[in-house]
C-alpha cells in the first residue's frame, strides 16, 4: 500500500503544494493560487486521482477511468499504477488548469493598463495578448510543433485559426483556437496555403508545387493526432474562411 507521506510528496512534486486535509480516505490538494484541486488515494498498488474540473479531467489520457465512489466535487477519477505516471498526470493537470479557456482571457483582463483607449493601447493589448497566447499554446502542445514534433521554442509560433482580428477577446485567448507550429508551417497556416481538420488532416493548397510541398515537409500525408472536439469550431472557421478563400480567390496578406 502506497502510504499517505509519498502521496503527499508525489503531490508537492507535481505542484499541487497547498494541503486540505483527508476527507474519506482521500487526501486533498489544491495549485497554489488558483481553483483546481485533485484529491488522491491508494487502491492496492494503484493510485487513484479525482479532479474538480471536468474540461481538465477530459483532456487527461493517463491511466484508467476510475468509476468507485468519489468526493461530490470531483468530475471524474483516474487510476494509475506508478509514481511517476501520477506526477506526470498532476503536471498535465496543472498546464491545462493554466491554458484551457478562460484561463489566458482572465490573466489578460487581470493585467493593468493606463494608458488611454487609443491605437496605442489597442497595439499594446494585442502584444500582450499574443504574448499569452504563445505562452498558453507552448504548455499546452508541451513545447512540440503539432505538426512535426520540433521542439526548439525559437522556432515555434502560436498560430491563430480564427485570426485575431476576426475573434473576440475570449476567441483569441482559447488555446482551442491555435495550433503550436514550427516557424514555416504557421506562415503557410496563416496564408491558408494549409489547413487542418477536425480529424487532424493537414490539407495543403494545390497553389503548392511539389517542390514546395518537399521542402515545407508535407510531401507525405500529416495527421494532428490528439486533437479535441473544442478544436473543431475554430479548425472549421480557417477552412472555411482562410483556406478556401486564399485558394479561390488567390488573396495575398496576413491574417493576424
Amino acid at each position: 500500500m502506497i502510504s499517505a507521506i509519498l502521496l503527499s510528496k508525489l503531490a508537492h512534486d507535481a505542484g499541487f503544494d497547498v494541503e486540505l486535509g483527508e476527507r474519506e480516505g482521500w487526501l486533498q490538494f489544491r495549485l497554489p493560487g488558483r481553483q483546481l484541486r485533485a484529491w488522491l488515494r491508494a487502491e492496492s498498488a494503484n493510485i487513484v486521482v479525482a479532479l474538480s474540473r471536468n474540461d481538465v479531467f477530459a483532456e487527461l489520457q493517463f491511466g484508467t477511468t476510475w468509476s468507485g465512489h468519489l468526493p461530490r466535487e470531483t468530475q471524474g477519477a483516474r487510476v494509475v499504477s506508478s509514481a511517476a505516471d501520477l506526477v506526470a498526470l498532476l503536471a498535465r493537470a496543472r498546464v491545462l488548469d493554466r491554458t484551457l479557456p478562460d484561463a489566458l482571457l482572465a490573466e489578460f483582463h487581470a493585467t493593468p493598463t493606463v494608458i488611454e483607449r487609443t491605437e496605442a493601447e489597442a497595439l499594446v493589448r494585442q502584444r500582450r495578448g499574443q504574448e499569452l497566447f504563445r505562452k498558453g499554446l507552448l504548455e499546452y502542445w508541451s513545447g512540440r510543433c503539432a505538426i512535426t514534433g520540433i521542439d526548439v521554442p525559437e522556432l515555434l509560433r502560436a498560430s491563430h485559426a480564427k485570426p485575431w482580428k476576426d475573434a473576440t477577446d475570449a476567441e483569441r485567448l482559447d488555446v482551442y483556437n491555435g495550433l503550436l507550429l514550427v516557424a514555416h508551417l504557421d506562415a503557410a497556416y496563416d496564408k491558408g496555403l494549409i489547413t487542418v481538420h477536425p480529424n487532424g488532416r493537414v490539407e495543403v493548397s494545390r497553389r503548392l508545387s511539389p517542390t514546395a510541398l518537399q521542402v515545407l515537409g508535407l510531401d507525405q500525408p500529416a495527421c494532428i493526432p490528439s486533437l479535441k472536439g473544442a478544436h473543431s469550431p475554430f479548425l472549421e472557421w480557417h477552412i472555411a474562411h482562410v483556406f478556401a478563400d486564399r485558394n479561390q480567390q488567390g488573396l495575398t496578406g496576413g491574417t493576424d
